[in-house]
């Protein structure tokens, strides 16, 4: 329990940053499954590539609001681009 005013703010400030952040990387992490499903199920490159470009936007967003880190959602990129340019690669192998 806060024993100052400003102490109670800071609680109440806190929750509903939380709550934010939350919503964030919920909608971060929803999107970049999107990408990974649509390589499992081997959907078209253009589809994937598409879902990625989402995705990263969402990525991005979520380190702009400071949900997450910026070198967290570098890394998040990175490997998520990873695996969908194997993935395009495979496609026009022919895999």
């Amino acid at each position: 329990m806060p024993n100052t005013k400003s102490a109670a703010k800071r609680v109440r400030v806190s929750e509903k940053r939380r709550i934010l952040n939350k919503a964030y990387k919920t909608s971060m992490k929803n999107k970049i499954k999107a990408v990974l499903k649509a390589i499992a199920e081997g959907k078209s490159v253009e589809e994937v590539q598409q879902l990625f470009r989402v995705a990263q936007s969402a990525i991005d967003k979520a380190a702009r609001r400071g949900a997450i880190h910026k070198n967290q959602a570098s890394r998040r990129k990175s490997r998520l681009a990873a695996k969908v340019k194997a993935y395009v690669a495979a496609k026009e192998q022919g895999v």
